[in-house]
């Protein structure tokens, strides 16, 4: 599991005094980030190849307010041939509240041929090693 933590920014507040939904998938994206540069040791600055989002489901548990300390877990629960699954956690850093969930299948793709590609073994290895740890856990 990859932790990370977040900077909320004024601009990520609505009117209601918490962090609006859209921000929180912001929230998630940067938790990625961190997952791909740790577990696959990939930037998320693909030309030719990378990694897509194909689909997401986000489960908004408890609303997040404006100066809580907050932090994306993301693991990984699930590695295909050509996609795997994230699975974000939307934390209250102190108190480990989790605030929202949130899955997302990842497909390795080809940008200059528009399509996937299976996977390189290097990436299904890490992301195995990765997920049986988190297992461990």
């Amino acid at each position: 599991m990859i932790e990370t933590q977040i900077q909320m920014r004024f601009a990520d507040i609505d009117v209601l005094g918490h962090v609006n939904n859209v921000n929180q998938q912001h929230y998630f994206d940067l938790g990625k980030c961190d997952f791909y540069k740790q577990v696959l040791g990939l930037t998320p600055y693909w030309k030719t190849a990378g990694l897509i989002i194909v689909a997401s489901q986000t489960n908004y548990l408890v609303q997040t307010r404006r100066d809580e300390p907050i932090a994306v877990r993301t693991r990984i629960i699930r590695v295909g041939n050509k996609s795997f699954t994230l699975h974000h956690q939307l934390i209250n850093s102190e108190t480990e509240q989790i605030k929202t969930e949130c899955t997302a299948v990842m497909v390795a793709y080809n940008f200059d041929e528009q399509h996937s590609f299976e996977m390189p073994d290097e990436w299904k290895a890490k992301l195995t090693a990765e997920m049986e740890k988190d297992a461990d856990r």
